[in-house]
């Protein structure tokens, strides 16, 4: 199937347009729409938030009468079912768009190729996979959620160059840059839940927020901070509810070890229960059950049991380290609890996806590069 470099630039505009929802749409997906007719642009939108008009409807708003013959480029496949809106693709049909390009299909069952279908019946020339790989980028944790079953996790750590999270002591504030922390909360408005520890909540007094004075003046594009949700891992119960965590507003989730029962309530706290045994909670078990919660994406901000923990149990899809240009010595805290290997095919192989400088410090993200055997 072979696709013009104009579909390539609308495609373009339309995944630029879905990378605006990046701050609201979850649980939904981000997807950016362009309709174009008489080599123009006569509509355009982007999905801001989950029950509000999805992205086809506000570039069809937009487009009015002039839809009518157009070719409508969306990042995900139209929707077919009834929810909260009405089906996307009958909204293309009855507008009496000629034409659609799609930059990838919708792994949701309740689409799943029932969008395209829908199109197809109805006499609509429909194009897949044009920009896909763009497309998926735009949502790891939407399709991580529907594909896999369990949200995308980053693991997000603050390191000294020798690779140390704190001193011996335990003082940790501050590793890193004010210009990695902005970052991280940049990071955090982006997340849709953020994964700790009740150890570290009690450490820190840890909020686990989004502070909108720590953002960038642009990062929003109405100034508004929708608060993640903030998990917190508490096997046995340990937090209060008089903690700084609870002080602010915003969906709190306390998980605990089963034999052990909540002490207090709260209005914004829900507790779950998950099986767990001498090496802590189930972290696997977590993951369905945040997945079967809705929740796309974890970011992870804990120390080195925890981040162990979850690549031990191969549940970490990107690492991301801010590394300050400090040394804390050998009796540092390291930064990730992990067991001595034998063999260096054994060990922890990554891949480099992005270096930047922030202030002082680099930002690295990586993936796990799997090790072939010789």
């Amino acid at each position: 199937m072979s696709f013009t470099e104009l579909d390539q630039h609308y495609m373009a505009r339309a995944i630029e347009l879905a990378s605006k929802g990046r701050f609201t749409t979850a649980p939904n997906p981000n997807v950016g729409s362009v309709i174009v007719r008489d080599g123009g642009i006569v509509g355009e939108g982007y999905h801001r938030q989950a029950g509000g008009p999805h992205a086809e409807v506000f570039a069809l708003r937009q487009a009015e009468h002039l839809a009518s013959g157009a070719t409508c480029y969306v990042t995900l496949e139209p929707c077919s079912h009834y929810g909260r809106t009405g089906p996307c693709a009958l909204a293309l049909v009855n507008a009496g768009v000629k034409k659609v390009i799609v930059a990838m299909l919708d792994p949701n069952p309740l689409v799943a190729g029932r969008g395209i279908q829908i199109l197809k019946d109805a006499g609509i020339e429909v194009q897949v996979g044009l920009l896909e790989h763009k497309a998926r980028a735009l949502n790891p944790g939407f399709l991580s959620r529907m594909e896999r079953q369990k949200p995308y996790v980053r693991l997000k750590l603050a390191t000294s160059l020798d690779g140390r999270i704190a001193l011996a002591n335990g003082k940790s504030q501050w590793i890193s840059s004010s210009e990695s922390r902005s970052d991280v909360q940049l990071m955090r408005a982006q997340a849709h839940a953020i994964l700790s520890t009740a150890t570290t909540v009690l450490a820190d007094n840890a909020r686990l927020t989004v502070r909108a004075e720590g953002l960038t003046i642009t990062a929003l594009e109405d100034g508004s901070v929708r608060q993640p949700v903030r998990i917190v891992l508490d096997r046995c119960l340990k937090l209060t509810g008089q903690e700084l965590l609870f002080s602010q507003n915003g969906p709190i989730v306390l998980v605990h070890d089963k034999q052990f029962k909540p002490a207090f309530e709260h209005p914004h706290v829900r507790f779950i229960a998950l099986d767990s045994d001498e090496s802590g909670l189930d972290l696997n078990e977590l993951m369905s059950v945040l997945a079967a919660e809705h929740i796309n994406d974890l970011w992870v901000e804990a120390g080195a049991v925890l981040a162990g923990s979850l690549w031990q149990a191969g549940l970490v899809d990107e690492l991301i380290v801010y590394q300050a240009p400090v040394l804390l010595g050998d009796k540092a805290k390291a930064m990730l609890q992990l067991p001595n290997y034998s063999e260096l095919c054994d060990a922890q192989h990554f891949v480099w996806t992005s270096v930047q400088t922030l202030g002082p410090d680099l930002k690295l993200t990586a993936r796990l590069e799997p090790c072939l055997p010789e």
